[in-house]
């Protein structure tokens, strides 16, 4: 087996890599828009579509690599990956609407990473901005910016109209050189993955960005169990690239499997040693467990979506619905289209659920659903598809009878009785009392018997019901002798 060198050496600066983190509604994709037409030198070619996009920016002769992650708490896992990634965190928060949890966690991924952080306030053109207030806000969630009893850095801004953007872009210059952020440009490549899907032209491609090394056509990469000769390599752009070092966000297309999103890559020159990486790294993944042995209802779940980052996102939604009586199961997940193998996989009987996440069924798909009765429902908005489970759980769950309990009242005198019947009078002291209601007989507090109102009065007239404080008559069906000071308690038998 031929042993993979690195040639000799070459420690230089490397761009920095930035993670843009925050609630989904605090204008971080502004920023990053307002970035990207401000700052990428050729902006003619079209830029890789992509759930966590990266690309790069010159700012004063000088490249930054960002990276955009998304804002819903469903993405928890992409942003703990982006914070990993990324050599320095932008927490965007609005000076309008202030912190919100989304903020928190973020801010609590970027801390756990150990990641150098600027907070962009952002919004301050607006007539509600209160930037005093954020910060405020801020500290109440032990975020302490500078001059403010903290050390964090802060830049106010506006992404709509790009106030102080090149003020926030220079403090990432100015981190970067404080940490000294370094690469070797003769060592072979590493980095993470950050996105990967099918496309149906090209094949399984994946998004990858390099920490340090280079890659070229001579390698091949291996990243989570997959491996891939380079072939075709693009920039963020989608222009072919021949090599590409670190810092640099790159699209790799013909892998041999869906290499797992957040998983490390390393380049191997030769292809055995690839191959065994991938095998050592399979070996180390450890494939999700489910508790069969639980009396629970399973409802299965086929789910396809766009990317592996959207079904993973999807998969942590799903987990997240708990309920005593029923669970959701995967039973199937990919990327791309709804197919009729899908349709076909789903017995006769089974209640299944079909979900496209940002794809769409195919026709014959579509038109086996029909026929067999299958329902299929698309979601392009993770928060929207989280509630219609819910509701789906709530419909299918398996209900339990439970005993509720209606009224109480206390037993004051006993009058006549004949056979199984009792007269009797009483004083509701909790809930109401029906007439026809079945009770339980209570004496000392334990339960001796039952019995069935047949007959309610009060002040000697017939009455269907006695509220809370009442006193009242009743004749009781039941086989036991009824004294002052027993309980009856009417309940009823409800599905929950």
């Amino acid at each position: 087996m031929k042993k993979t060198t690195d040639k000799e050496n070459q420690t230089i600066e490397r761009p920095p890599v930035v993670a843009v983190m925050g609630h989904i509604d605090h204008g971080k994709s502004t920023l990053l828009d307002y970035i990207r037409k401000t700052n990428i030198v050729d902006r003619e070619a079209g830029g890789i579509t992509q759930a966590v996009s990266a690309y790069e920016v010159v700012f004063k002769n000088k490249k930054i690599t960002f990276i955009d992650t998304p804002g819903h708490a469903a993405f928890t896992k992409m942003r703990e990956r982006s914070a990993n990634v990324a050599d320095i965190a932008i927490l965007v928060v609005s000076a309008e609407d202030g912190v919100k949890p989304q903020t928190v966690e973020a801010w609590k991924t970027i801390t756990e990473s150990n990641t150098p952080f600027i907070v962009a306030i952002n919004k301050i053109d607006k007539p509600e901005a209160n930037i005093e207030k954020t910060k405020v806000g801020l500290a109440e969630h032990g975020i302490y910016l500078e001059n403010y009893g903290g050390n964090v850095p802060f830049v106010p801004i506006s992404a709509k109209a790009g106030t102080n953007i090149d003020e926030l872009l220079s403090m990432i210059e100015l981190i970067a050189e404080v940490e000294s952020f370094t690469g070797d440009s003769k060592k072979l490549a590493e980095g993470f993955v950050i996105e990967a899907n099918m496309d149906p032209k090209r094949g399984i491609q994946a998004t990858l960005i390099i920490k340090d090394g280079y890659i070229d056509k001579s390698l091949w990469v291996s990243a989570g169990g997959a491996t891939c000769k380079v072939r075709i390599m693009e920039d963020f752009l989608g222009k072919s690239a021949e090599k590409m070092s670190f810092s640099s966000p790159l699209r790799l297309v013909g892998f041999d499997q869906m290499p797992k999103v957040g998983a490390p890559f390393k380049c191997f020159a030769d292809k055995e040693e690839a191959l065994a990486y991938a095998k050592s790294e399979q070996s180390n993944t450890k494939e999700e467990s489910f508790d069969f042995s639980s009396n629970k209802k399973v409802i299965p779940v086929i789910l396809k979506a766009d990317t592996t980052g959207s079904i993973e996102a999807i998969e942590k939604e799903i987990s997240k619905i708990k309920n005593e009586n029923a669970m959701f199961r995967i039973v199937q997940k990919g990327e791309g289209k709804i197919t009729e193998g899908n349709i076909k996989s789903i017995s006769d009987g089974e209640e299944a659920l079909v979900i496209g996440f940002n794809v769409k069924a195919d026709n014959s798909a579509t038109e086996l659903a029909e026929r067999r009765g299958v329902k299929i429902a698309y979601f392009d908005i993770i928060y929207k598809l989280s509630e219609w489970l819910e509701k789906e759980m709530e419909a299918r769950r398996p209900r339990v009878e439970t005993e509720e309990t209606v009224g109480r009242a206390k037993i004051l005198k006993a009058f006549s009785k004949t056979k199984e019947k009792q007269v009797l009078g009483a004083k509701v002291t909790e809930g109401k009392i029906s007439l026809s209601s079945m009770v339980k007989i209570i004496r000392r507090e334990n339960a001796i018997g039952q019995g069935k109102i047949v007959n309610l009065e009060k002040n000697k007239m017939k009455v269907g019901s006695v509220e809370e404080g009442t006193e009242f008559g009743m004749m009781l069906e039941s086989k036991l002798d009824i004294v002052p000071g027993d309980v009856i308690e009417t309940f009823a038998i409800v599905k929950r």
